[in-house]
């Protein structure tokens, strides 16, 4: 039987190697040693494993919409912009410069921040997932032959 009360021998081991690993396995071991949850550490472990990946997994929907919103945001600016360079053309009749220049930078500046804003919005989205996929694929067998390991070691029966 292994007694892990207030962050015994074994929390401590784990938290010394600070790993997103040990995180996983000192959340399950206190799920189920001062719970007592009604599954074993095997099932715990894989249970942490997955809310672990879901919180580092939160900003990826925000950064798709930011990514492929954008763009469209400053199209609608340079339309804008464009129109009211039209207007003024057709207020004062005349085509020079400094008629059509305030709605020509009005157009290029909305398009610059709508790029500014989704090209690295795409980076980070990109990084991110890529990121999380190879945590994913390296934690999974991990976790499993930890889960495993813990399990016929007999720590589920602990509570």
């Amino acid at each position: 039987m292994l007694a892990v009360q207030n962050g015994g021998f074994i929390g401590w081991i784990i938290a010394a190697f600070a790993s997103p690993l040990g995180v996983v396995v000192l959340a399950a071991l206190d799920s189920t040693l001062f719970f007592s949850l009604p599954f074993g550490i095997d099932a715990a472990v894989i249970m942490c494993a997955a809310n672990a990946h879901d919180g580092f997994a939160w900003a990826v929907p925000f950064l798709a919409t930011l990514g492929s919103a954008a763009p469209f945001i400053g199209l609608f600016g340079t339309v804008w912009g464009i129109m009211n360079s039209f207007t003024a053309i057709a207020q004062t009749k005349d085509t020079s410069l400094a008629v059509v220049a305030p709605g020509i930078a009005e157009a290029l500046f909305a398009t610059a921040v709508g790029l500014a804003a989704a090209i690295p919005a795409v980076v980070a989205y990109n990084q991110i997932t890529v990121a999380l996929g190879r945590a994913s694929d390296r934690m999974t067998p991990a976790v499993a032959g930890l889960a495993r390991t813990l399990s016929r070691n007999g720590i589920k029966d602990v509570h």
